[in-house]
């Protein structure tokens, strides 16, 4: 198995431990799927065209001194759990990604700051909560790619994640799979590709339920009211027009409903009375929240003699409701909030490269994106006295409401120069600006240098300046004053705008080929920023609230190892970072009083700094049969450390280490000359350990979360 990363150098550690895990059979020859809309020749044409369009779309995009980890489809289906897993399982793979609640990643110790691009071109963002609108099914091969980047990326730099999808050429056929297991899961699922004439296709589709929909908040296996039931579809359409042209159709959707999983043994402490009720167990809350995702890619690619070119238009969706329970959220904390965002984005994105003689490679592009953000808010509150008490047994309604547009555009220029047989310079230059909330415009110079004395050894260096607007869709100017004399009232009522991230950020590494079958890997990264960027979850909804420090840093290294044999595959990674934060200039009413004052004079570790972190994974083939295990390791994110004298210091403890392993035994049946049945059996946290994600306290930490408990799970899967 060959990966495209394979084919040139794209980054400082050539970390490719996945793709090694996931050999498979050949794929079928043009002739077996002859019958699916053409000859065998028309076929075989629209491969080998499909495949040099993809290489000329790889070439438009640089990673040049940036750091590339890659993961292709056959390495995501040898993982325990496969393609029903989701797309975040797979990434935690990768170096020095970390988890945390709800679905997020951190990458070097960024909160969230991922863009996720399909095929080269950037996907708006949307409202997340903790659904996921990508399917591992729909992936060809993906990549992280992080460090410091090339100029072409921008706005969210933590890490890139590109997706490539599959195409019903180059994956033709298909699969019908049904899976499930411990807390009531089940996953239907269902994926075909295929082609006819001169167009190909791929389509999937999935259904999820299960009792675990959000990380359960005291430890136990099955936690109270945690349902959860997705769908998933995507679809690929393209056209092969000749052997530089081509037009492309995507489309995907997702629609997933969370309950709010409780806490039992609890009453309220407030000593209010709701509706001549003064108790509600706590294990009766009811609270709900609902994500849906579509999305729409429609593209032109052009490829001749030393051209390539890519422009796409594309529109997204989002929208995310949050239910309360009306009573039960009044008595145990004076509010009852239904909250619902609206987020809809158009964005036209457009790049291209010139090889320009034999030194020289030309990039530029442009991308311009508007969106319409709308907030809408009822707060039901008590009517409270001037000292905090309850006058009555009445309540009120707060509504808030707002309707925002935003704005970016951007554009880049850069030279990939290889001034000498061993050494490339790529630089550039990218200018950004946005109007939102806030505004603001930067110019941001990139320069990667990389040595490549032979084929067993890399060195790179690289300077990257970033320019990072706060998520406008996660964003509202709540109305604080609206909320005097209510249960819910802020103590402190600062409430400046999110403002624009700045950093320098400084990248070395190398890697180094033991043999053909061992490849070691050891990058760092610095990175300096100004009204550094982080996100809270504050409230019952579960919506995340940007806010800024003033200054920040963060730092690390980070150390890979990767084995790829003719039948066993290993892999492992082992990263240190810190990540630092001082005085909040943003969204302050979200904080304490004694919070804002520790922090304006003190650094303090950022609540997503988890300063060890780990990942491994081995896969032994023996003919049909497939045996893996991989694992994660860390730290511990940040929680307030509590002092003697009753306060305490924000993010100043950090949480136990965790070890989570996991195993997946599969077996491929050939039950006719074309016809496979795959089953699998799947043990997510071998060892049943529990450990804890969040416990609930910390800078912009709303709740506690664990880990998930031991689970086991079986599979069948039937080729198409």
């Amino acid at each position: 198995m060959v990966c495209p990363v394979a084919r040139r150098f794209a980054g400082p550690l050539l970390w490719l431990p996945l793709v090694a895990l996931g050999q498979q059979a050949p794929p079928a020859t043009a002739e077996s799927h002859a019958g699916s809309g053409g000859s065998a020749s028309v076929l075989e044409s629209i491969e080998v065209d499909s495949q040099r369009l993809n290489d000329a779309r790889t070439g438009i995009q640089t990673q040049l001194g940036a750091s590339v980890y890659t993961i292709d489809a056959a390495a995501i289906a040898a993982m325990p759990g496969g393609d029903n897993g989701l797309l975040n399982q797979a990434l935690m793979q990768a170096p020095n990604v970390a988890q945390d609640s709800f679905g997020q990643l951190h990458v070097r110790g960024e909160h969230n700051g991922l863009q996720y691009r399909l095929n080269g071109i950037i996907l708006p963002e949307g409202i997340s909560g903790f659904g996921q609108s990508l399917d591992p099914r729909l992936i060809s091969s993906m990549q992280l790619i992080t460090g410091a980047l090339p100029a072409e990326y921008g706005l969210r730099t933590a890490g890139i994640v590109d997706l490539t999808t599959k195409s019903g050429a180059l994956e033709s056929g298909g699969a019908v799979s049904l899976y499930g297991g411990t807390h009531g899961t089940l996953e239907p699922s269902i994926a075909y590709g295929g082609t006819s004439g001169r167009w190909q296709y791929y389509g999937s589709a999935d259904g999820l339920v299960n009792k675990v929909g959000v990380e359960s908040p005291d430890g136990s296996a099955n936690p109270l009211h945690d349902r959860t039931r997705q769908t998933h579809a995507f679809g690929f359409l393209e056209n092969v027009i000749d052997s530089s042209n081509r037009v492309s159709l995507i489309a995907g959707y997702s629609r997933a409903g969370f309950q709010i999983p409780d806490v039992g043994g609890l009453q309220p402490a407030l000593g209010a009375v709701v509706d001549g009720k003064a108790s509600y167990p706590s294990s009766a809350l009811n609270e709900t929240q609902a994500e849906s995702t579509e999305f729409g890619v429609l593209s032109w690619q052009h490829s001749n003699g030393p051209w390539d070119l890519q422009s796409a238009l594309t529109v997204r969706k989002s929208t995310l409701q949050f239910t309360p329970d009306a009573q039960g959220d009044l008595l145990f904390t004076g509010l009852a909030q239904n909250a619902t965002r609206r987020n809809i984005a158009f964005d036209w994105q457009i790049d291209a490269a010139y090889q320009w003689g034999e030194k020289h490679t030309v990039r530029a592009g442009g991308y311009l994106q508007r969106d319409r953000s709308t907030s809408a808010t009822s707060s039901v509150v008590l009517d409270l006295d001037t000292v905090g008490g309850q006058t009555t047994q009445s309540q009120f309604n707060i509504l808030d409401s707002e309707n925002r547009r935003e704005r970016i555009e951007s554009v880049y220029l850069q030279d990939e120069w290889r001034f000498a047989p061993a050494l490339t310079l790529n630089y550039g230059l990218r200018y950004d600006v946005f109007h939102a909330y806030a505004r603001g415009r930067q110019w941001s110079p990139r320069v990667n240098l990389v040595w490549k004395e032979d084929a067993r050894t890399t060195v790179h260096a690289g300077y990257s300046r970033y320019f990072t607007p706060p998520p406008f869709e996660l964003i509202s100017s709540e109305t604080l004053a609206k909320f005097t004399n209510a249960g819910a009232g802020p103590s402190v009522t600062q409430n400046d705008t999110p403002q624009a991230e700045r950093a320098n950020y400084f990248d070395i590494g190398a890697s180094h080929n033991l043999s053909q079958e061992i490849t070691l890997g050891l990058d760092s990264y610095y990175k300096r920023s100004i009204n550094l960027l982080d996100e809270g979850q504050f409230g019952a909804p579960i919506i995340l609230t940007p806010f800024n420090y003033a200054s920040g840093r963060q730092y690390g290294v980070e150390a890979t190892a990767n084995y790829a044999g003719r039948d066993i595959a290993a892999y492992a990674s082992l990263a240190w970072g810190q990540a630092m934060g001082r005085d909040i200039v943003s969204s302050q009413f979200n904080f304490s009083l004694d919070e804002l004052r520790y922090i304006a004079n003190n650094f303090i570790s950022l609540d997503h700094e988890q300063k060890v972190t780990g990942s491994g994974g081995i896969s032994y083939r023996w003919r049909d049969t497939r045996l893996s295990s991989d694992l994660l390791l860390g730290s511990g994110l940040r929680a307030s450390q509590p002092l003697p004298d009753g306060s305490d210091i924000p993010n100043g403890l950090r949480l136990p280490y965790y070890l989570q392993w996991n195993l997946g035994l599969s077996h491929v049946y050939h039950v006719a000359a074309a016809s496979t049945l795959t089953a699998r059996v799947d043990v997510i946290n071998v060892l049943d350990r529990e450990y804890q994600i969040r416990n609930g306290t910390g800078v912009g930490v709303g709740a506690p979360q664990y880990g998930p408990r031991r689970g086991f799970f079986v599979g069948l899967s039937k080729s198409l």
